[in-house]
């Protein structure tokens, strides 16, 4: 199979390769400062998901099977790869990596997960849906109203991240966030015990969706975690300096 998504790549194309996944609403192209701060020693390979940012739609038939689609993309992404990856991924993404590395193991050398769902196995409940897609629609409002810079100037991230954060959410399939939201079969808990690649957990202290710091999951060597302080849901925006220096030492431990 080949991707058929929208992928945005940056960095040197004989450097070891970087496979980003972004959160729910995101895409591709919103990981400026991690490209910044990666390009001069990492190929960094960052798809927009299936219904995100100008990747392909779902169709009408395809939205009861939306995580097993996705997790088809990811695989594709991987197997187009000339070696085995670091493979990393926000919220929804780390969601999708998770599966990813349990079914592609000889495809990943490390996993890093920031802030991903503790999936039980089900759909998501349709409140969540409904409030998500609320939000998206409200920040699409703001910027179809020339809101843009208001938006920017009330974030705490980087103009960087707060723009392309932005700028993405009249791109997001609505269809799917209204009908679409699953996380796929496996729980958690299941998805973490067949780990058998070198796993990073990257938890906020506070507003977290994930796995609770204190319960991170069932014993499993492979898997490391990191709190982090004074963040909240998007780690890596809220606390760069804290959210890099955790992912860079745990690659150099585990590639090393």
């Amino acid at each position: 199979m080949t991707s058929a998504l929208t992928i945005h790549t940056a960095g040197d194309a004989d450097s070891p390769t970087v496979v980003v996944l972004h959160g729910l609403s995101d895409a591709g192209d919103n990981f400026p400062d991690l490209v910044e701060r990666w390009q001069q020693d990492w190929r960094i390979v960052a798809p927009s998901m299936r219904g995100h940012g100008t990747s392909p739609r779902f169709r009408d038939d395809e939205l009861d099977a939306t995580a097993d689609l996705m997790l088809a993309d990811v695989l594709a992404v991987l197997d187009e790869q000339p070696e085995p990856v670091v493979l990393l991924g926000h919220s929804m993404g780390g969601a999708l990596a998770l599966r990813a590395a349990v079914a592609r193991p000889g495809a990943v050398r490390a996993l890093v997960l920031e802030d991903p769902p503790r999936a039980d196995g089900g759909p998501s409940p349709a409140e969540h849906a409904t409030g998500f897609l609320t939000f998206v629609d409200g920040v699409s409002a703001r910027i179809a109203r020339g809101e843009l810079e208001e938006l920017v100037t009330e974030s705490t991230w980087s103009r960087p991240e707060a723009e392309a954060w932005a700028r993405c959410k009249p791109q997001v399939q609505r269809d799917y966030l209204r009908d679409g939201l699953h996380l796929g079969p496996d729980s958690w808990a299941d998805l973490v015990a067949r780990l058998t690649v070198p796993t990073l957990l990257v938890l906020p202290d506070r507003d977290s969706v994930g796995p609770s710091p204190a319960e991170p999951g069932p014993e499993n060597p492979l898997l490391r975690t990191v709190v982090v302080s004074d963040a909240g849901h998007c780690v890596r925006r809220d606390q760069p300096e804290a959210y890099f220096a955790a992912v860079e030492d745990f690659l150099a431990s585990v590639l090393s």
